[in-house]
């Protein structure tokens, strides 16, 4: 049975929001569980770099990198109503992108592949803060998933519950290290609607795995430092995604294998799976930076590799109603992310040694 708001060692704090009473606690203490922040153990920072990292990167991807992609806040409560007050790090917004995706934060109940969509919170327009409540189906014991923003960073975060309802500490995951995904915009989750609507994201929930999610919109560029940092992290799987960052296939050729083989000679057993650009079109560019990749992962089964993996990016949105999966001709919406993800979901799960599941192909 689960304790009482009054028997955690939390600074508990009554606030009224949407008419109701409820006691806001700091989301990132205990029995609240993080996830997504690699080096928050140590640095007791929510960003997605390690410290010593950040002075070797451009300002660009120093910027980036306090953005909360792949952030996650989970508990377990039969509270009536759960509230957030979050204080957020800027008021930017884009023209192609939802800010409830940008700057929101989604709601979900459940656990692993269960878990369903409640709602989500998000700022007003110019806001620097987002503030409300969303009410479960009665006074059950829930798991819960908050996920952070995508393309914006918090400075505080705080959940509301009823005072005197019962709290827990979530339950594990199914597969406890994480997931960890380097690439671009895409990768960091532009263009969901919603937060929850990543790939990343979809695929957390999918295999039941945290996620790490170092996407960098055109700033993650295969600099070696970061493969470093990567490398000395113990992780379930590694997704490699980072086409869309490379100026030209030349820039790409140059970094893509040594960028691996820094956490292939540290690393000889972590699943790594490499993935070419979602939105294919048949030019010679995409087709040299797709060989690119492609040979990166044919020099490492030549030498005996059986732990990595490639991915063609035509494959990942299907055959379908492939223009539909885009808001631009090239950042996914729902649509492309969700199939993006259930294209990756079966190796995935064969890298990791599960059972792949049946899945649909993406053009029925």
């Amino acid at each position: 049975m689960g304790k009482s708001t009054k028997d955690f060692d939390v600074n508990f704090q009554p606030a009224e929001i949407g008419g109701r009473q409820l006691a806001f606690a700091n989301a990132l203490e205990h029995p609240f569980a993080l996830s997504g922040f690699a080096w928050y153990g140590q640095e007791k920072v929510l960003c997605r770099l390690p410290c010593a990292v950040m002075a070797q990167v451009n300002d660009w991807l120093q910027y980036l990198a306090w953005h909360t992609s792949g952030g996650m806040i989970r508990f377990r409560s039969d509270s009536t109503a759960i509230a957030i007050r979050a204080s957020l790090r800027t008021t930017d917004d884009m023209n192609h992108m939802t800010r409830n995706g940008s700057s929101g934060c989604d709601f979900y109940l459940g656990t692993g592949g269960d878990k369903t969509y409640l709602g989500s919170v998000m700022p007003d327009h110019g806001a620097g803060r987002l503030e409300g409540i969303l009410y479960p189906p009665g006074k059950v014991m829930c798991d819960w998933t908050v996920y952070l923003p995508l393309y914006n960073g918090v400075n505080t975060v705080e959940i509301g519950l009823d005072p005197d309802c019962r709290l827990e500490a979530p339950p594990p995951f199914a597969v406890e290290k994480p997931l960890l995904f380097y690439g671009s915009s895409i990768t960091q989750g532009g263009c969901a609607s919603r937060t929850g609507n990543a790939y990343a994201h979809f695929l957390g929930r999918f295999i039941d795995a945290p996620v790490v999610n170092l996407g960098f919109s055109s700033g993650g560029c295969g600099e070696p430092v970061i493969a470093e940092a990567i490398a000395g992290l113990n992780l379930a799987a590694f997704i490699l995604d980072y086409d869309y960052n490379a100026l030209d296939p030349a820039h790409l050729l140059a970094t893509h294998e040594p960028f691996f083989w820094i956490i292939r000679d540290r690393q000889p057993a972590l699943p790594v799976i490499m993935i070419s650009k979602c939105d294919f079109r048949p030019t010679d560019d995409y087709r040299r930076r797709r060989d690119i990749i492609r040979r990166t992962w044919q020099n490492a089964v030549d030498r005996g590799d059986r732990n990595a993996y490639f991915i063609d990016g035509e494959s990942l949105f299907g055959t379908d109603c492939r223009d539909a999966c885009t808001v631009d001709g090239c950042h996914p919406n729902d649509l492309g992310f969700f199939r993006m993800a259930k294209s990756i979901q079966p190796v995935l799960q064969h890298a990791l040694g599960m059972n792949v599941k049946d899945t649909p192909s993406m053009s029925e």
